[in-house]
């Protein structure tokens, strides 16, 4: 399991090489096996050093060929090039906040929200325990792979439930900021639960780091 290092942000996952912005896996807060037994140890060091860590190569590639395409004024595969980015680049940017959105139950994980994100989920939902419901069977519901989010409207100041396919990144594709995400790839649970996805994203919660989601909602709703 990797040494603890410090936490990273989801903002903070690309460094600059020359004229090209270079995006880099970020960093766990936590060792691979500390959401334990929820998500097991082989998951996090698999999902995290294995699956996002292609996204981020791919991303990289992509991008460096939207780059040839752009100065060599290749239209067709300037368009080509879309998918990859939307796809890997989706896929960095969702799991970068899906492991900020989870922590260990020792450093507040599944404790409840609270502050202005309470007040807003009593208000939208009727609280924590119905939204964790209405999220819960939208996410297992998902067709496929792709994720679950508790987002925020801007236009309308609210809080708001969304699924996207894939690895489809929330706010490009519906507007709202993401605040928590469920994963419901294969990778992020079948070792673990088989094919029983209800259980894994009901014992999800018990990770959710709500702290960092307030984080979330504040800068979001300011």
């Amino acid at each position: 399991m990797p040494a603890r290092r410090p936490r990273s942000t989801a903002r903070a996952v690309a460094l600059r090489s020359g004229a090209r912005t270079k995006f880099t896996l970020p960093a766990l807060s936590y060792d691979y096996g500390a959401l334990e037994p929820v998500i097991s140890g082989q998951i996090m060091e698999i999902h995290h050093s294995k699956h996002h860590n292609t996204y981020v190569t791919n991303l990289n590639a992509a991008v460096e060929t939207l780059e040839q395409a752009t100065a060599a004024g290749d239209v067709t595969a300037i368009v080509a090039a879309q998918g990859a980015i939307k796809f890997n680049g989706g896929g960095h940017l969702n799991h970068s906040i899906f492991w900020e959105n989870l922590a260990p139950p020792s450093e507040g994980g599944g404790a409840p929200p609270t502050g202005a994100l309470a007040a807003a989920i009593d208000a939208e939902f009727g609280g924590v325990d119905a939204m964790k419901t209405k999220l819960s069977a939208m996410t297992v519901g998902v067709q496929g792979s792709g994720w679950g989010w508790l987002g925020y409207n801007k236009a309308t100041g609210k809080l708001a439930l969304a699924t996207c396919p894939n690895q489809d990144p929330l706010e490009a594709t519906t507007g709202l900021v993401p605040l928590f995400g469920i994963d419901v790839w294969e990778h992020a649970y079948y070792l673990d639960y088989k094919n029983v996805r209800p259980d894994y994203v009901s014992a999800i919660w018990g990770l959710a780091n709500w702290a960092d989601v307030g984080a979330r909602y504040d800068a979001a709703s300011k």
